[in-house]
């Protein structure tokens, strides 16, 4: 993508209350991540430094740098999640896809990643499968993923 691309994609947000995070929003929402070749460009557009870009892209968890992967498990690690079962949840999905948490597999088919709440406390533990949730949580919920 050009960086006349990226500047047209974002300038609509310079005004807007909350704009940076708008725009950056975008660019994940078009690319599935933010490209660090496009922070000098959003840096730019919105007078800030790149090390503030940076600095809001490691604060919120949703934004990425790199590509996904093709499924992205998240496994609620909060402290009503650990009381029903999380902790022992997340030690069986990384048994079965032989990955630790933070991390993705070789081939970018399973991303695996802490989340600290789904909003689903009473019926934890919880876990987001891309954009599904999953409620009581299980190793079963997951048959199938990856294959």
């Amino acid at each position: 993508m050009t960086e006349e691309s990226v500047r047209t994609l974002v300038e609509p947000y310079i005004l807007a209350t909350g704009g940076l995070i708008q725009a950056l929003r975008r660019l994940m929402n078009e690319f599935g991540y933010i490209d660090p070749e496009h922070i000098p460009v959003v840096a730019e557009v919105f007078n800030i430094s790149k090390a503030e870009v940076r600095g809001v892209i490691s604060f919120y968890h949703d934004f990425r740098t790199h590509l996904p992967a093709r499924t992205r498990i998240r496994v609620c690690q909060a402290e009503a999640c650990q009381a029903l079962g999380a902790r022992k949840l997340t030690q069986e999905i990384e048994s079965h896809f032989n990955l630790k948490l933070g991390n993705m597999s070789d081939d970018r088919s399973i991303e695996l990643d802490p989340v600290y709440c789904l909003g689903l406390c009473s019926v934890g533990p919880s876990l987001q499968v891309n954009d599904r949730l999953i409620a009581r949580g299980s190793i079963d919920s997951i048959e199938g993923i990856g294959k």
